[in-house]
């Protein structure tokens, strides 16, 4: 028995050496909420200019997704992320160090580029290093690991930046994802033959089998949902939570952040719980449109009951149904040849993040215009959050799929 367990051994090492890499990015992308109140004291800022600062590192992190997915496929996971992640570090080095926004607003986009590889390299690891059919519950508890970064910048980052400043919270996270670095370049060494044995193919070639990759049939209902599902969850913790149980509810900002909280807790279970509930690929595609339909249907809710013990539970609920993501990154990793792993995992993670940030301009449009209609802005931003998640779940059900998942 030890014979046989002993070669997979290092593989879990390396495995938990990369999380530490995804923990940080975590931590550094929802660092916004904490240190809004400093950073408008000693800048200024104004809401808008707040949530540029926010959005900053969504954006340059979605829009890498491309680069990296590359870098994976052609130079490997551990040379990617170990020339990517010191981007970070100098990044949180600059914020801690900067004074004036703009100064801030590149610290942000250094550190989302730095980022850009930190989960994409995890799941590419799990594709490659691990069965199929243990992809989807080892990537659920990557991502459930992953959550501590979120942990880290609720009461601890709040303590931190109390007894010291904002800037101090910068330098203690580049510290420490300096040492997750460290972890990298000790721990991981990706087994020979990885890439595979035959010549290398160029960055025209790699280029060419990206765009291949998105003529696919099968790509467009995949990224369509992809751009819906995890922005649904990230603008009501990140965006619309808060104005909900406050201005509806007359919840205090403690109260409001209780629940909060208790919602961020459950997001952690839900990954390895839907990771173990992977039903495999005969009928994983309809647990998706199943759970997508069942949040909108929660959305949904909030828009038409205007009610207290709804605009609580519900928030819990989907902070644990956000888990089902998992499932999603099984069916990409089904529905492409292994060559393209890395590059369809971009594609995927991409659509996420830029959708991330795409919802929540466009809910704050939806706002606006209704508050100017008269009409409930909370009934009209949640109408369209279900609205958006009903029409990916259709889009991923009547568009083309994959024709033989694996």
């Amino acid at each position: 028995m030890k014979e046989a367990a002993s070669p997979d051994r290092p593989v879990w090492i390396m495995l938990l050496a990369l999380t530490c890499g995804f923990i940080l990015s975590q931590a550094w992308r929802t660092v916004a909420a904490i240190m809004a109140v400093p950073l408008q004291a000693e800048f200024g800022l104004s809401a808008q200019q707040l949530g540029l600062f926010a959005g900053a590192f969504h954006f340059a992190f979605g829009l890498m997704q491309l680069v990296m997915g590359i870098s994976i496929d052609l130079q490997g996971v551990r040379r990617t992320v170990l020339l990517a992640f010191p981007v970070a570090i100098a990044g949180s080095v600059l914020a801690s160090l900067a004074h004036s926004f703009s100064a801030l607003l590149f610290a942000q986009v250094l550190i989302g580029v730095g980022c850009a590889p930190a989960f994409l390299v995890c799941t590419v690891f799990i594709a490659r290093h691990f069965p199929a059919a243990r992809f989807a519950a080892i990537s659920g508890l990557t991502l459930g690991l992953g959550g501590i970064g979120m942990l880290l910048t609720g009461t601890p980052l709040a303590w931190l930046i109390q007894d010291t400043s904002w800037r101090m919270g910068f330098a203690v996270l580049g510290g420490m994802a300096g040492v997750a670095w460290l972890l990298i370049f000790w721990l991981v060494h990706e087994p020979a033959g990885t890439q595979g044995t035959g010549r290398r193919e160029s960055i025209r070639e790699a280029l060419a089998k990206f765009a291949a990759l998105l003529t696919m049939p099968h790509t467009l209902g995949i990224v369509l949902l992809a751009c819906v599902g995890y922005a649904s969850f990230i603008s009501l913790r990140g965006l619309w939570l808060g104005p909900l149980l406050a201005q509806r509810d007359g919840f205090s900002l403690v109260q409001s952040g209780n629940v909060a909280l208790v919602m961020s807790v459950t997001s952690l279970f839900g990954p390895p719980l839907f990771g173990r509930l992977d039903p495999g690929p005969k009928h994983r595609r309809r647990w998706i449109v199943g759970f997508t339909l069942l949040a909108a249907s929660l959305f949904a809710a909030f828009a038409l009951i205007h009610n207290a013990v709804i605009d609580v539970v519900g928030p819990i609920v989907i902070g644990l149904l956000s888990g089902y993501l998992v499932l999603q990154y099984a069916d990409v990793r089904a529905a492409y040849p292994a060559a393209l792993t890395g590059r369809a995992m971009a594609v995927f993670t991409m659509a996420m993040f830029l959708g991330v940030a795409a919802m929540q301009w466009f809910t704050g449009v939806v706002a606006s215009s209704a508050a100017a209609w008269g009409i409930d802005p909370f009934t009209a931003v949640f109408a369209s959050m279900a609205t958006l998640l009903v029409c990916g779940a259709a889009a991923f059900v009547l568009l083309p799929g994959p024709v033989n998942p694996a």
